[in-house]
């Protein structure tokens, strides 16, 4: 076989099958008769990308587009390649130039779109996957990306219609099962039925049905039906328990060795801001454990006109990672840590801005709420003499609870059960107290429930701590029409919500353990 045109055509048909042997060995064979093919090197970059080669698919599918710039399939697998990398500032940059020449072809328009959401852009992934299901409207994972960027935006109407038409094709689909019980109160048990029947005639391990326990376990207490709510939450933290391979001992280290490292006289002196600080964007930092009002104090301030939100990114844990120069699959250790006690803290800053830098717009000030950067609030301190900390706390039986009963896609694997919850928190709260004391006036501390109680006033003070004047809209939050992709994308639509205060107490006998230990520690949980 000589002609290039067929042995593309027979690796186009290898890449369906994923047969990337067959697809890597026809890619060499058109770089063998023509060097400078640009089939040959994006079939490279498919190959690579496969085998999760990242740098070598990004190099390939660099080599495709530099040979022939309308080649918009390997421009946007040269933008996901740069996502997975955590380039995120030239996969904007490229799925800028390229979105406009996808119009026919849904696959990549649902990819690009996939990749904004990824990147924090949601608010540009909508158009791009309502293009695709025009284009091919009966592809169900088209369908289910669509109604999940609706959700992000504020569309409920059109998600709920969406995920419903979904689960008449296939009733048996756990996540949209899921994805649907999010969107609005139970207020009959319709779709509890629904969900009980596939889990009565399914084979499937528990492991399998995550996804349905926790949907089942929000719709039953939403009828107030407690004790039976209880049970699948509880059915579906012992699943992910069984598969996560987590001790709780390596995050109680990690915590343990902050509190060592990052000590009053490590955090030392604060040192001035440079004239060129002073003329950066003002970052505000809003931590604590999910859960606990992160989300619905970010909306409340970046409702604020001089005040934009990243939502949340990981920006700051990467850069910290990177700069530790410790190679670890983990996202963070005691090795990490410790490796970055003397780290100067400018190339921090530095990084995390310049990785950041795609997401500005105007305003003075930035909002990166990922809740667990209370992890990094020493770091943060000394890189950013001008960065506003705001810590979110909760009471801890609600806080906890309201973790245990959320999935995060297996994030905050300490969640999932009430002894490891239990232990958990008893660390987390040894280090919100160092913070306390080592940070001092540095921390803007909201308390969920005086926040949830009175509103207006909590606001006003938080603003004016924050060096914010007072806005209205700040009041209105639920009028905000940005984005959202936390677990709370829902609710943060809504007026500030009262009802989940002091919630637990629904669950008291089945959470009297989890009390008990938090007492014990000298932990108040009323």
């Amino acid at each position: 076989m000589t002609d290039i045109d067929s042995i593309s055509r027979a690796a186009r048909h290898a890449v369906h099958h994923q047969d990337w042997a067959r697809v890597a060995q026809l890619a060499a064979e058109i770089l063998r008769l023509t060097p400078n093919n640009p089939e040959g090197h994006f079939l490279f970059g498919l190959v690579c990308k496969a085998s999760r080669q990242t740098n070598k698919a990004i190099e390939s599918l660099e080599r495709a587009l530099a040979l022939d710039e309308h080649r918009y399939d390997a421009a946007v697998e040269l933008a996901n390649q740069f996502c997975i990398a955590r380039r995120n500032g030239e996969a904007a940059a490229l799925l800028e130039v390229y979105t406009d020449k996808l119009n026919n072809s849904p696959r990549y328009l649902d990819m690009a779109g996939s990749i904004y959401n990824d990147i924090g852009l949601v608010h540009k992934s909508w158009p791009l996957y309502k293009k695709a299901n025009e284009l091919q409207p009966d592809i169900d994972l088209f369908q289910a990306n669509l109604a999940a960027a609706s959700v992000y935006l504020g569309k409920i109407d059109e998600a709920q219609e969406i995920f419903t038409s979904l689960l008449e094709r296939f009733p048996g689909h756990r996540r949209n099962h899921y994805q649907l019980s999010r969107l609005a109160k139970a207020r009959d048990d319709s779709h509890i039925r629904q969900m009980q029947e596939v889990l009565r005639t399914s084979t499937e391990t528990p492991d399998k049905n995550i996804f349905m326990y926790y949907a089942l376990g929000k719709e039953l207490e939403d009828l107030g039906r407690f004790d039976e709510a209880f049970e699948y939450f509880k059915t579906g933290g012992d699943a992910v328990t069984s598969i996560a391979r987590y001790e709780v001992a390596n995050d109680i280290q990690l915590i343990d060795t902050i509190i060592e490292t990052c000590s009053e006289s490590w955090l030392g002196t604060s040192k001035k801001v440079t004239t060129q600080e002073a003329d950066a964007k003002t970052p505000i930092f809003i931590v604590g454990l999910p859960r606990t009002g992160t989300t619905l104090t970010e909306r409340i301030i970046s409702s604020h006109s001089q005040v934009e939100s990243l939502g949340e990114t990981l920006f700051l844990q990467m850069v910290l990672r990177r700069e530790s120069g410790v190679e670890s699959v983990e996202n963070m250790n005691s090795s990490m840590i410790r490796a970055l006690a003397d780290i100067d803290t400018d190339v921090v800053a530095k990084g995390y801005m310049d990785s950041v830098a795609y997401r500005h717009g105007d305003t003075p000030m930035f909002i990166d709420k990922l809740p667990f950067n209370f992890q990094y609030l020493g770091f943060i301190a000394k890189a950013w003499p001008d960065a506003r900390i705001v810590y979110l706390h909760r009471n801890p039986m609600d806080a906890c609870f309201s973790m245990y009963k959320q999935i995060f896609t297996w994030a905050y694997k300490y969640s999932y059960s009430l002894e490891n919850l239990g232990q958990y928190y008893v660390a987390y709260e040894r280090l919100r107290q160092h913070w306390h004391m080592v940070l001092k006036d540095r921390l803007i501390e909201v308390d969920y429930e005086t926040l949830v109680g009175d509103q207006e006033q909590q606001t006003r003070s938080l603003l004016e701590r924050l060096g914010l004047p007072f806005e209205q809209q700040c009041i209105d939050f639920d009028q905000n029409t940005a984005p959202s992709a936390t677990a709370s994308s829902v609710q943060v639509r809504e007026k500030i919500y009262k009802g989940s205060v002091k919630n637990w107490r629904h669950y008291e006998a089945q959470l009297a353990p989890l009390k008990d230990y938090l007492e014990q520690a000298g932990i108040a949980v009323d």
